[in-house]
């Protein structure tokens, strides 16, 4: 069993940073892939940004430039740096990842979001 714990959201003003981070527990064979995806309310779900194994990363647009997501491969934790925040980025985020639990056995998993509330 894989578990996927984020800590680090909370309420923050406008311009302001926060730092997300997410720790993977569990029958973990190896990790390919770490993220973060975030909802607000009324909205679907959208990718945020995505670090590979080999440490490519890819963000979206609208985070680009103002966030930075890193990976610690020894502990099995993935963190979001999240700056000049908008109110527009008001959001539950969650910690998602893709792991195999033994080889050739991989599965998508998610954590069970941390609320980010941006004021104006």
């Amino acid at each position: 069993q894989v578990q996927l714990v984020e800590s680090g959201g909370g309420l923050v003003q406008a311009g302001g940073s926060l730092r997300l981070s997410c720790a993977a527990s569990g029958s973990i064979f190896s990790i390919n892939a770490m993220g973060w995806y975030r909802q607000a309310p009324g909205k679907q779900r959208e990718l945020v940004a995505v670090i590979i194994s080999g440490g490519s990363t890819n963000y979206a647009e609208s985070v680009k430039g103002r966030s930075t997501i890193s990976r610690d491969n020894a502990r099995n934790t993935v963190a979001l740096q999240m700056n000049s925040l908008k109110p527009e980025d008001t959001a539950v985020y969650y910690c998602a990842a893709v792991i195999s639990v033994k080889p050739g056995e991989v599965g998508n998993y998610w954590g069970q979001g941390t609320q980010v509330t941006v004021s104006s």
